[in-house]
């Protein structure tokens, strides 16, 4: 598997100017003819973050320390899940016209829809950070621990794309079926509330979601202030290495049929 790895990298290495141009596409399509342009993945969030701040500030915010940082972290991480393995999914279908006439590896697209995801991500993290200054927490070395779970959802995120590309070109049932599971994904995420009010087994239940472990090393580095117990330095690589792992052998798998549905 590490060999297949190495050689996958060497093959994007191939491909860089390629790659950087599927980046570049990607990132300008997304705002192609709208007014705000970029402006829009810095501003997206925050409206997502003020509506979800006035609807549950007054049920959840009451017993819960800075709960905007709170919220900003949960739909943060969440947001940048949902964006990346969406875009992953359809990186195909959608690139079926160059997929078709040039001999370049497929999962090019569906990688580079998952940079776009991280640009983008970057860019709402800046918002993020001066939230957190606004908010009187005051910044640390702890906060450069954080490009540890970044680094690890980015790689998740990856795993997640290579299962749903190559499961979307032959079901494409797959994408009602993910909205659903996305929307539950994001109640048992604790995004707007505090897993605190649960029992202890409850709460354990809660790291069985890799994103919902994700968000809480954000949480406990910038609002408790904390390093984060190793076990979640664990959950945070294993979960990212075993669905990386699982999606390249589903989409290898898959891959000699995918010219036949797209």
């Amino acid at each position: 598997m590490v060999e297949e790895i190495k050689k996958e990298i060497e093959k994007i290495r191939k491909y860089e100017f390629l790659f950087s141009e599927l980046v570049k596409r990607d990132f300008k399509k997304k705002y192609k003819r709208t007014v705000l342009g970029m402006f829009w993945s810095i501003l997206s969030p925050l409206l997502q973050l003020i509506v979800m701040a006035v609807v549950f500030t007054r049920f959840f915010g009451r017993n819960t320390e800075h709960y905007i940082i709170y919220l900003f972290s949960g739909n943060l991480i969440f947001s940048f899940f949902k964006d990346a393995t969406n875009g992953g999914m359809h990186a195909l279908m959608s690139n079926a016209n160059i997929i078709k006439k040039i001999n370049v590896p497929k999962y090019l697209f569906m990688i580079s829809k998952e940079v776009s995801s991280c640009i983008n991500f970057g860019l709402t993290l800046i918002i993020y950070f001066i939230f957190v200054a606004v908010d009187g927490i005051s910044f640390s070395p702890r906060f450069f621990l954080l490009v540890y779970p970044v680094v690890c959802l980015l790689i998740f995120n990856i795993g997640v794309g290579f299962i749903l590309s190559a499961l979307f070109v032959i079901f494409k049932d797959i994408q009602y079926l993910y909205d659903i599971f996305t929307q539950l994904l994001m109640y048992l995420s604790a995004i707007f509330y505090n897993v605190s009010a649960y029992s202890e087994k409850i709460q354990k239940l809660f790291y069985c979601n890799p994103v919902y472990v994700y968000i809480t090393y954000f949480r406990q580095v910038v609002i408790g202030g904390i390093v984060p117990a190793w076990w979640i330095h664990v959950l945070c690589a294993v979960y990212a290495l075993a669905v990386l792992i699982t999606g390249m052998i589903i989409y290898k798998k898959y891959n000699y049929k995918f010219m036949y549905y797209i």
